[in-house]
């Protein structure tokens, strides 16, 4: 069998086996609070080795999509107790991805969530193409608020927080989002980052707030227990990086002097990158290749077993199949997700997906 199946370590995080739930926006939060259904839901797949959440705003002006939760509140910190209470029940290790947005959101997200009609914010005022969701429907992005210096301080003070306050709500540790498009890959992209100041300009300055970020993280709860998520060069966000292929090697470099708990690379941008970013990485190497969720079976595991990964996520898969590592085990049939369930509703297409064996799983 697979060694992906065999448990394994990242810094204290004890993974029961090394195939990891890659972290989905499911848009579900009451307001920014966790619910009952959020405990369900990841407790039913607390037999990934990882599971890893959707992405936690740290702060009010990090909330980028409706019904996302924070983790920047007392009362959040109590609501994801219940979730962390219920995986741990369940056998499992989970982590809070830690995910400012900047300029992927909209005044009438904030405004909906009760915190006033707030801009957005990202590294200068440059409006992303394209829209994004909001409470009412898909609305045009609006142009961003340039950080200042002391807010890009608040900025990095606020992910300590919430990294903080994970631990309190009992989490396992954090990944820091640094993927996808949201605040920290539009620093280190080309055509969202104009600044000319210690930000912007040069890699080493666009890489400045991924690493002050991550180091603020690892000095607030240990680098053993932060993670971080990077995607080069996958287009997410409108962000454009035409120095991807020697900025990533250089700032993974960088980060691994930090001994953190992982690196969880999406490789969709540039494939051809990952064994140079493997082999700068001394740390554990989780990778969501860029056809995790097409390719056949053993490609996957495969991945693991020739040592290209240490462990390999899955998003989709893990929505519909809350046994994904059972069904992967014994090669069974996977059942595909009803994707217009995918964002926002009740527990239809959130928690009502059935095991191999036809049963419910419930708390």
């Amino acid at each position: 069998m697979s060694i992906a199946f065999d448990p394994t370590t990242a810094g204290t995080l004890k993974l029961r086996n090394r195939i990891v739930m890659a972290p989905m926006t499911r848009s579900r939060a009451d307001g920014t609070l966790p619910t009952a259904d959020t405990a369900t839901y990841y407790a039913q797949r607390a037999g990934a080795g990882l599971v890893i959440t959707e992405g936690i705003q740290p702060s009010v002006i990090g909330q980028g999509y409706p019904a996302t939760p924070g983790l920047h509140s007392d009362e959040q910190v109590a609501a994801w107790r219940r979730v962390t209470g219920a995986v741990h029940a369940a056998g499992g290790t989970i982590v809070a991805q830690l995910m400012h947005t900047g300029r992927i959101g909209h005044p009438s997200t904030t405004e909906a969530a009760g915190h006033g009609a707030l801009t957005p914010v990202g590294p200068s005022p440059v409006k992303a193409a394209g829209q994004v969701f909001t409470p009412t429907g898909p609305q045009d992005h609006v142009v961003p608020d340039e950080l200042s210096e002391a807010q890009i301080a608040e900025t990095i003070a606020d992910f300590a927080i919430a990294a903080r306050n994970a631990v309190d709500a009992g989490f396992d540790g954090v990944e820091i989002h640094g993927a996808n498009g949201y605040l920290l890959h539009q620093f280190l992209a080309t055509n969202a980052n104009l600044r000319t100041d210690r930000w912007g300009g040069s890699p080493e300055n666009r890489m400045r707030l991924t690493l002050e970020v991550t180091r603020a993280v690892a000095a607030a709860i240990g680098a053993e227990r932060t993670g971080i998520r990077l995607s080069p060069a996958n287009g997410l966000g409108d962000t454009v990086e035409d120095d991807h292929a020697t900025l990533y090697p250089r700032l993974v470099a960088q980060l691994d002097t930090l001994h953190l708990a992982y690196l969880h690379l999406v490789e969709a941008g540039d494939p051809a990158l990952t064994p140079e970013l493997r082999a700068a990485w001394s740390g554990t190497f989780i990778l969501n290749p860029a056809d995790a969720d097409t390719a056949g079976q053993s490609r996957r595991l495969g991945l693991v077993d020739g040592g290209r990964a240490d462990a390999v996520s899955f998003a989709r898969l893990f929505i519909s199949n809350p046994d994904l590592v059972a069904r992967l085990a014994t090669g069974a049939a996977l059942a595909e997700p009803d994707l217009s369930r995918a964002y926002g509703g009740d527990r239809y297409g959130y928690t009502d997906y059935p095991t191999l064996d036809g049963t419910l799983p419930t708390l």
